[in-house]
Formats: structure tokens, sequence, C-alpha cells
């Protein structure tokens, strides 16, 4: 019994971290090194932690897409994100629709977005 009390709360506790995002965020903030940014799928998923914490998009991080335009010897790449509907993602329809683009600096670990206003880019952090 005395297991129980014990347990039944660190579960809801993990249920509800795992719910928020907290423990994305943890990993990333764990895992994403400086070499990191030089890695196109860690970037990415860095991305996905980003985007959800700033909350630029209230999809789920498996319906955002990116799409970047040009190599990983590309220092300075913009990336576009992509909203997918349908297959498990809010929507009925199979789609994904231009939600906003990024633009990445891999040498001064910068990233600014013109979410909310195409075309203006913003600081969205810097590491």
């Amino acid at each position: 019994m005395s297991r129980l009390v014990i347990l039944v709360p660190l579960l809801l506790i993990m249920f509800f971290m795992a719910r928020n995002g907290v423990l994305d965020t943890i990993y990333d903030q764990i895992t994403f090194k400086k070499t990191s940014w030089f890695d196109n799928s860690a970037l990415v998923e860095h991305l996905r932690t980003v985007i959800r914490d700033q909350k630029l998009s209230t999809l789920p991080r498996k319906c955002l897409v990116f799409v970047i335009n040009g190599d990983s010897s590309n220092n300075e790449p913009i990336i576009n994100v992509l909203g997918r509907h349908g297959n498990g993602c809010p929507g009925t329809e199979a789609s994904a629709e231009d939600l906003f683009k990024i633009k990445v600096n891999r040498l001064a670990r910068y990233i600014a977005t013109d979410a909310g206003s195409p075309g203006n880019f913003r600081p969205l952090i810097s590491r």
C-alpha cells in the first residue's frame, strides 16, 4: 500500500510533464550541443521544441514538417515550416500548409522567424 502512495503521484507527475512538453524541453537541453547546429536532423528536433515552447504553432510536434533550403554546408539556411493535416494530425484531409519561415545562423547559433509577419524576420532565440 505504501508503494502505491508513492507510485501513483509520481506517475501523475510524469504524465503531466509528458503532456505539457516538459520532458521534451529537458531532453533538448541535455542533447542539443554546439555541434548540433550543423546537423540538420538535430536542428530540426531542436526547432520542434522551440516552436512549441514559443507557442508559434498549436500543431503537435509530429505534425510540423521542415523543408531546408540549401545543404548542411550552408551556414545560414532558410527553413520553411509546414503544418501537416490528416493521417494522425488535426484535420480531415491530407494536406500541408505553409506556416512560416525560420532563418538559422549556424555559426552565431541564432534563430529568427517571420511568424505573424511574412518576410519580416524577428529574433526568436540565440544560444
